[in-house]
């Protein structure tokens, strides 16, 4: 780190900022779904929406408008106004955080685009961390909507969509942040890092099945481990749908896949630590692959107590933090044996 350029500490801090409020975005988001916040605005305005009512006639009004929509009319009907603002401050805080993210980006990008203090490299690199946070944005109304029409939920793949995209979005800005912290990285592994090259996509395949488990509500059945009790496969088989159905839309299948691929990604990373130590690594290199150890342990301990004690709310948030923990070792792995060009 002691080649950091001078003029690149102040765009690293504010990548690394980025970073921090998306582990935010990622916890808050994680307790609006999981309180059943998420539905609670019914409408998207980008810019006016930043202000939430602020007296009792505006409440009155969000709640009629709430009321005119299918999770009031099938689930929440029995709520106060007292209900409904609870549930409403998870959204807002959720929305009025993903504008300040949005502003954070976008006016020191701007600042340091006129000052002329990006690289060619890094203006590309920024502007599509710029047009991957638009994205963001559009793709958490386009879930949202989804449970504003006939069903209550919001659809399942659409939440897979949006989380993805936010892990996504971290996983790029902290890459570019790496990048400027080890601008002259001497060290790099071609071995370990094709099982990180690996890893990173069973890692994505697992976060996906998780928004999965959680937009179906799958972590509330078949709760005993290791064994899934219960003749789900016959069910799956002699259902109206596809066999293949139940492993995408079905609570049973999903939750299956979710745990299968725990194991995967456990092993897989375990066969990472072995691997390193047939070489000579340095200080840096240790700590990652360590590090990446101990979060996937930590995390599938987590998961498991997670689903015993049907996700509560607390500890499905700590859990997907620990994806997120995860992603980001897997990430720091990737880096660091990546052969610089």
């Amino acid at each position: 780190m002691q080649n950091i350029r001078r003029e690149n500490v102040s765009i690293i801090m504010w990548l690394f900022s980025g970073c921090f409020l998306i582990f935010t975005m990622v916890i808050v988001g994680g307790v609006t779904r999981l309180t059943g916040s998420g539905l609670s605005m019914v409408d998207w305005k980008l810019f006016m929406g930043a202000i939430p009512p602020i007296n009792h006639q505006e409440w009155i009004d969000a709640f009629e408008q709430y009321k005119q929509f299918p999770e009031f009319k099938e689930r929440n009907f029995m709520f106060s106004l007292s209900d409904f603002k609870n549930i409403f401050f998870w959204e807002y805080i959720h929305r009025l955080l993903g504008r300040f993210i949005g502003l954070v980006f976008i006016i020191p990008y701007l600042y340091f685009l006129i000052r002329k203090r990006f690289s060619k490299k890094l203006i590309f690199q920024t502007t599509i961390l710029l047009f991957m946070g638009a994205t963001q944005g559009f793709l958490g109304w386009w879930m949202v909507k989804s449970g504003l029409v006939n069903n209550p939920d919001v659809s399942h793949v659409r939440l897979a969509t949006h989380l993805t995209t936010a892990f996504l979005t971290f996983s790029y800005t902290f890459w570019i942040a790496l990048s400027l912290v080890f601008p002259k990285k001497e060290f790099s592994n071609i071995t370990l890092y094709k099982i990180s090259f690996t890893l990173i996509f069973l890692v994505l395949i697992q976060i996906i099945y998780g928004a999965f488990v959680a937009g179906l509500d799958a972590g509330k059945i078949y709760n005993t481990w290791p064994k899934m009790h219960g003749d789900w496969i016959a069910e799956s088989v002699y259902a109206m749908t596809p066999f293949w159905d139940n492993f995408i839309n079905g609570l049973a299948g999903v939750q299956f896949i979710h745990r299968s691929f725990a194991y995967l990604v456990f092993g897989f990373i375990v066969y990472l630590f072995v691997k390193s130590k047939k070489f000579n690594l340095n200080k840096i290199e240790r700590i990652g692959v360590n590090t990446l150890l101990i979060t996937v342990f930590i995390q599938m301990v987590l998961g498991i107590i997670t689903l015993v004690l049907g996700v509560p709310v607390w500890l499905g948030v700590i859990h997907q933090l620990g994806a997120f923990i995860l992603l980001a070792s897997t990430v720091f792995c990737l880096f660091i044996f990546k052969k610089t060009i």
